[in-house]
């Protein structure tokens, strides 16, 4: 189901950007003034973070919300077909901008 992998990859750019700012789970969630417990649920994609919480996760590591959304894309439908999410390589897509 493309919500789960929505999930996982949004965990997987969560916990890539804590260890990169040298942030603990606790850390983070204070300074977001969120439970650690739901930091660690963001990052197994057991839970879809709404967006007022990525905006609080991202201002709490100093990174653009972009960064925790990274390798996520939507292809837009048409009348024949839904639009869905696709993904990619986070790290193919950084190499690509720099």
């Amino acid at each position: 189901m493309r919500s789960e992998e929505l999930a996982l990859r949004f965990g997987q750019n969560l916990r890539r950007c804590r260890h990169e700012a040298g942030l603990s789970q606790e850390e983070l969630g204070s300074r977001a003034a969120l439970h650690r417990t739901e930091i660690g649920m963001l990052e197994h994609g057991q839970r879809v973070a709404r967006i007022d919480t990525v905006i609080r996760i991202a201002g709490a590591m100093a990174i653009p919300p972009g960064d925790l959304l990274e390798g996520i894309h939507w292809a837009v439908g048409d009348p024949r077909r839904k639009g869905g999410f696709s993904f990619s390589d986070p790290v193919a897509t950084r190499r690509r901008r720099t």
